[in-house]
Order: C-alpha cells, then sequence, then structure tokens
C-alpha cells in the first residue's frame, strides 16, 4: 500500500503502539507528523529523519484546545494537508475506584478522550473542505469488556468507541471513514512493567497462545487508511488473539 503524497497525523507516537504505526505509514512512504508531550519526540523525528524519511514533530498536551490546533496548523504549514489522523495518544493511572482520585479520574479522561475529539474535530475541517479522509481512534478491549482497576482507562476507551460511531455517521457524507482499533495485551512499555504473574494470567486466556505486538496494530492502521478499505467505517476491529470474542 503506497502512502507517497499523503500525509499522517499520529499522536503519542514516541514510543509503542503510536511509533509503530509511525514507522509503518513512513515505510509506506507518507509524511508525518509525530506528537508527544516530551523532548523525546525531537529525536524520534531526527531517527526518522537520518533513515531518510519525512517526518516532523509537535510537542505539547492535546487536551488542550489551542494546542490540538496548533498541531494540526503545523501540519499543514510543514507537509501542505492532512489525508490520516490517528489518535493514539493515552495514559493510564490504574486504581481500584475507592482509591481513585478526581485527579485520576480527569487526567485520564482528558488524555485519552478529549484530546482524540479536539484533534479529530480539528483535522475534520480540513478533510471535509476535501471530502476525503481517515480518522483511526486507538481504543483497548478494556473499553468493552471493563478491567478492575481500570475504570478511568475504561470509561475514556468505552466513550471513544461511541464517538467514532457518532462521527462516522456524521462525516460519511462527506467521504470521511472513521474506525476504532481496540488492541488485547500488545507488547510495550506500558505492559512490559506488568508483574510476571499478570503477564502469565493473560496469556492464558488469549486463544492465539501470544501476546500481540505494536507492529500487528500498526498493519491494521495503515490497512484501515488504504483505499482498500474504503468501505469500511463506523467500526471496531479487535486485535487482541481472540481474548474478546
Amino acid at each position: 500500500m503506497d502512502f507517497t503524497g499523503k500525509t499522517v497525523i499520529v499522536t503519542g507516537s514516541t514510543r509503542g503502539i503510536g511509533y509503530a504505526v509511525a514507522c509503518a505509514f513512513l515505510e509506506a512512504g507518507a509524511s508525518v507528523m509525530l506528537t508527544g508531550t516530551g523532548a523525546s519526540v525531537n529525536d524520534v523525528v531526527s531517527e526518522f529523519k537520518n533513515k531518510g524519511y519525512k517526518a516532523e514533530g509537535f510537542i505539547g498536551d492535546l487536551s488542550v484546545p489551542s494546542n490540538a490546533q496548533e498541531l494540526i496548523d503545523k501540519t499543514i504549514e510543514c507537509f501542505g494537508g492532512i489525508d490520516v489522523l490517528v489518535n493514539n495518544a493515552g495514559i493510564t493511572c490504574d486504581k481500584l475506584l475507592i482509591r481513585m482520585e478526581e485527579e485520576d479520574w480527569d487526567k485520564v479522561i482528558n488524555v485519552n478522550l478529549k484530546s482524540t475529539f479536539l484533534c479529530t474535530k480539528a483535522a475534520a475541517r480540513i478533510m471535509m473542505k476535501k471530502r476525503k479522509g481517515t480518522i483511526i481512534n486507538i481504543s483497548s478491549i478494556v473499553g468493552l469488556m471493563g478491567n478492575a482497576g481500570q475504570a478511568n482507562y475504561a470509561a475514556s476507551k468505552a466513550g471513544i468507541i461511541g464517538f467514532t460511531k457518532s462521527i462516522a455517521r456524521e462525516f460519511a457524507s462527506r467521504g470521511i471513514t472513521c474506525n476504532v482499533i481496540a488492541p488485547g495485551f500488545i507488547e510495550t512499555q506500558m505492559t512490559g512493567a506488568l508483574p510476571e504473574e499478570i503477564k502469565e494470567n493473560y496469556l492464558k486466556s488469549i486463544p492465539l497462545g501470544r501476546f500481540g505486538t505494536p507492529s500487528d496494530v500498526a498493519d491494521l492502521a495503515v490497512f484501515l487508511a488504504s483505499d482498500k478499505a474504503r468501505y469500511i467505517t463506523g467500526q471496531v476491529i479487535n486485535i487482541d488473539g481472540g481474548l474478546y470474542m
């Protein structure tokens, strides 16, 4: 799948799933705008540029409206347009509900859900004018099945699903497809920090018998943004080895 001449934004793209998604689009020929909240964005951009890829970076908290708009403006300034938006930025702040502070709730909802709303709204204005575009929102199977100790995270990821189905209906007449990827247990730095006992219990629940990799998710994102998926919109696609059926 050739994305030469296309521009892709991948939020939260300095590591894990976001990094793999950015890599996949760059390898397919796209120009990619990466985002993060720290200087590591510049390091990753330099890494990609040294490989000959067209990459730029934006540093900022995308749950702040002015930052989300600035991201879109910078992307247009650097690359001339926007073809694909992948809302991947996310955090966890896991606690049992009775121990969860309001700050824990607000932080996760803002980063995971509010930033998705703000970036989508800003990017959609550009896509609607040219009557074409792709929005891919990264949720989680936790948003479908819940998980003890992750009420805030599950709520944010379930919100992304409802949000995406709604905008898929709004934007379909403008040629914009909107879909959700819901990963299961993916091997990243975030999941790597979990105790071995928890990881072993997860593995026993996965019919395919292995954890997913960031590249598994990236391959799906590239497919959903390609012309081969032009008749797919408003869908939630689980990529979890059969963990949740």
